[in-house]
C-alpha cells in the first residue's frame, strides 16, 4: 500500500491510496470463497462452481464490490497512520480505479486538526462574580424544605382559594354537545398551577364543596385537538373536596426535624455556608467560561465543516443514548416534539463549534506552556476512576491501552490549562 497526501483549503486533505493488485486479488478470492456457497450454476452443484465460471457468467467484476469493501477500512486506517496527519473527521471515500489485475486506487477526503494562533490568554480581564449569600436566598431554601415537609389538610369552612387542591368532577360542552376527552371525575387540580385551559382555574375560586359551577373558556388556537381549536366551551363542574397545604412552623423543632442541628440559627448558618460554597463553584465556572470565551475571540483558527459535522454526530449520538435511557427512541422523541434530525443538528451546531474552539485553544495553551500532568496526578486520576468502577487501581491501570492513556493525559492537560488561564485572569 502507498499513500499520497494532498493538502486542500480550509484544513482539508485528500489521501490517494494505492493497493497492489496482489492484495486486490487476495480480497477477490476471499469474496469468492465467502459467496460461492450461495451461487448456483447449470452443471455444478450449489457452492461448487469454479470462480472462473462464475465470473464468465456474471462478469469479472462480480466479486469486486465485496473485495473493495473489505479492503477500504484496513487500507485507509494504515494510510491515515502513515500520512502523519492529525485527522479529525470520518473520511469521504471515492473509488478511482477498481479492476481485476490492476492496483486498487481510492481517495479519502478528511478534515485535519487546525493550527491555532493564540491571542491574549494570560491576564485576561473578566467581570468579577458576586458570591454574596442574601438572607432571601437562605429563606428560599428553608421554604423549599417546608414545602417538602408539608401536609395536606381538608378545608370545610370556606370556598376555594388560589393555591388550594380541589377534587373535581367536570364535563365540557361545545355548542351544547359533550366532546370526547372533556369529562373527568375525582380529578385533583391545584388552583393556580395553570394545568387546565387558560381562565379555567381562576373561575373555580369562590366555589364551595358540592356546589355546581359553570366555567366558560375558549380553547387556544394552538390546542392539540384540531376540532377544538379556538372554540368556546362550557364546563359543568362540581367541587368534591378542598385541601390546602399546611407548612410546618420555622423554629428550633423544625430545624431538629429536617437537619442534624438543634437550633434554627445553626441550621440557617449551615444553609448559608452551603450556598456560599455553591456560589463559589458557580463563580469559578463562570469565570473559566468567560476567560475561555475571550481567548477564543482573540485567537485564530480555520475549522473545517467536516470537523464540526463529526462533533455534531457525536453529540447527536449522545443525545439519542440519553433519550434511550429515559425509555424513548429518537424517533419517538421527534414524534412527540415535532423535531427532526435536521433541526436537531442545526440546534447542536453552535454548541459543537464552541466545543471545538474551546478544546483547540486549551490544547494549544497546554502545548505552549508545556502543561502536562505528573505521574502522581495520573495515578490519582486512575484511583478515582477505579473507585467509580469499583475496581483495584492497579488492575485498571493494566487494562488502559497506550492510546487511552495518552488521551487521558491530554484531557488532564486541557483541564490544567483551564485552571492556568483562570488563575492568571484579572477580575474587575
Amino acid at each position: 500500500m502507498s499513500v499520497q497526501v494532498e493538502k486542500l483549503e480550509h484544513n482539508m486533505a485528500k489521501l490517494t491510496i494505492e493497493v497492489p493488485e496482489t492484495e486486490l486479488e487476495a480480497a477477490i478470492e476471499k469474496a469468492y470463497q465467502k459467496q460461492k456457497k450461495s451461487i448456483s450454476l447449470p452443471g455444478f452443484r450449489k457452492g461448487k462452481a469454479p470462480r472462473v465460471m462464475i465470473e464468465k457468467m456474471y462478469g469479472k467484476g462480480v466479486f469486486l464490490e465485496d473485495a473493495a469493501n473489505s479492503l477500504i477500512p484496513v487500507q485507509y486506517s494504515m494510510a491515515a497512520g502513515e500520512s502523519g496527519l492529525e485527522i479529525v473527521s470520518q473520511p469521504t471515500i471515492d473509488v478511482t480505479q477498481l479492476e481485476p489485475g490492476k492496483p486498487f486506487i481510492f481517495t479519502a477526503e478528511v478534515a485535519v486538526k487546525p493550527e491555532v494562533t493564540l491571542g491574549e490568554y494570560k491576564g485576561v480581564e473578566v467581570e468579577k462574580q458576586n458570591t454574596e449569600v442574601l438572607d432571601e436566598e437562605v429563606d428560599a431554601e428553608i421554604f423549599k424544605e417546608r414545602e417538602s415537609n408539608s401536609r395536606m389538610i381538608d378545608v370545610e369552612d370556606r370556598a376555594v382559594e388560589n393555591g388550594d387542591t380541589v377534587n373535581l368532577d367536570f364535563e365540557g360542552f361545545v355548542d351544547g354537545e359533550a366532546f370526547e376527552g372533556g369529562k373527568g371525575e375525582g380529578y385533583p387540580l391545584v388552583i393556580g398551577s395553570n394545568t387546565f385551559i387558560p381562565g379555567f382555574e381562576e373561575q373555580l375560586i369562590g366555589a364551595n364543596i358540592d356546589e355546581e359551577k359553570e366555567v366558560n373558556v375558549t380553547f387556544p388556537e394552538d390546542y392539540q385537538a384540531e376540532e377544538l381549536k379556538g372554540k368556546a366551551a362550557v364546563f359543568k363542574c362540581k367541587v368534591n373536596r378542598i385541601q390546602k397545604k399546611e407548612l410546618p412552623e420555622v423554629d428550633d423543632e423544625f430545624a431538629k426535624d429536617v437537619s442534624e442541628f438543634d437550633t434554627l440559627e445553626e441550621y440557617k448558618a449551615d444553609i448559608r455556608k452551603k450556598l456560599a460554597e455553591e456560589k463559589e463553584k458557580d463563580a469559578q465556572r463562570a469565570k473559566e467560561d468567560a476567560v475561555i470565551n475571550k481567548i477564543i475571540e482573540t485567537s485564530e483558527m480555520d475549522i473545517p465543516d467536516a470537523m464540526v459535522d463529526a462533533q455534531i454526530d457525536q453529540m447527536a449520538d449522545d443525545f439519542g443514548r440519553r433519550m434511550q435511557s429515559q425509555g424513548l427512541s429518537l424517533e419517538q422523541y421527534f414524534q412527540f416534539t415535532g423535531l427532526t434530525m435536521e433541526k436537531l443538528r442545526d440546534e447542536l451546531k453552535p454548541q459543537a463549534l464552541k466545543r471545538i474552539q474551546t478544546r483547540l485553544v486549551l490544547e494549544k495553551i497546554a502545548e505552549v506552556e508545556d502543561i502536562q500532568p505528573t505521574d502522581e496526578q495520573v495515578d490519582e486520576e486512575i484511583t478515582k476512576m477505579a473507585e467509580m468502577y469499583k475496581m483495584e487501581a492497579d488492575k485498571l491501570k493494566e487494562m488502559i491501552g497506550e492510546y487511552e492513556m495518552a488521551q487521558m493525559k491530554k484531557d488532564m492537560a486541557v483541564q490544567q490549562a483551564v485552571t492556568f488561564v483562570a488563575d492568571a485572569a484579572k477580575e474587575a
